[in-house]
């Protein structure tokens, strides 16, 4: 899949799994590629799978978790 649809992947997985408004599982992907998360997957186009986004999308809201403390 592509970059774009990588991250939409992702996002969709945080609305679905982790219950997250479609605004907040947004935030999170942007604010995760705005901190270079995503860099590593937009360079290797093998890391960009569902298997992967489904760790991405446990990644990032545990993260967020942990920023709310």
């Amino acid at each position: 899949m592509t970059y774009e649809e990588y991250l939409d992947e992702v996002t969709t997985l945080i609305t679905e799994k982790y219950l997250l408004s479609d605004e907040a599982a947004i935030k999170l992907v942007v604010n995760a590629q705005a901190g270079n998360y995503f860099v590593v997957h937009d360079k290797n186009d093998t890391m960009r799978n569902l298997d992967r986004a489904h760790k991405d999308a446990k990644v990032l809201y545990e993260a967020s978790l942990k920023k709310a403390k």
